[in-house]
């Protein structure tokens, strides 16, 4: 009787317990998703400005100026920290102007992982020195306002920028 009443006891404590973890086991599961969604959100939601970024870097092409040290909105003059400056703030994010500041600005990411909306960083006049911003659009390419026998916003390939290609910062 005493074993029978002992059983019992063990029996109901062990299913207990299983109810308890199980619960647990589902309770925790479900933080685990909506982590999971909520991350998935956030990087849509970065996905989407990007690509808005790029959307309104790219209806300028044609219809910006470049000029040195200028940051001209109203009249749509820009040197290339000031253009990727204006088309940011457009999105709500403040961006310092100058490409060595911007290139302070957000986290560093490799090449091999560069993503739409990244600024990327190259040297102009002084191999290794900052001196020239440009956004990723994917695929290889950027977008950026620059001076040259292209004048004004253009689309660029990293390929041809190989040597002057210094680093990359992601802000969204």
């Amino acid at each position: 009787m005493v074993n029978q009443k002992l059983i019992k006891r063990v029996i109901i404590g062990v299913g207990c317990l299983s109810i308890f973890l199980y619960s647990t086991f589902l309770t925790s599961n479900n933080l685990v998703h909506a982590s999971s969604v909520q991350a998935v959100q956030a990087s849509s939601a970065s996905q989407q400005k990007a690509d808005r970024i790029i959307v309104s870097a790219e209806s300028l092409i044609g219809k910006v100026h470049y000029k040195f040290g200028v940051n001209d909105p109203k009249h749509l003059i820009f040197d290339c920290s000031s253009f990727t400056k204006f088309i940011f703030a457009k999105e709500g994010i403040n961006l310092i102007w100058g490409s060595n500041a911007q290139s302070k600005q957000g986290t560093y990411v490799n090449k091999n992982n560069l993503q739409k909306g990244d600024l990327i960083f190259f040297s102009v006049g002084t191999p290794g020195k900052i001196g020239h911003v440009g956004i990723y659009i994917g695929n290889g390419k950027f977008i950026h306002n620059t001076t040259g026998s292209v004048y004004g916003v253009t689309i660029g390939d990293l390929k041809n920028y190989q040597k002057r290609y210094i680093t990359a910062r992601r802000i969204l």
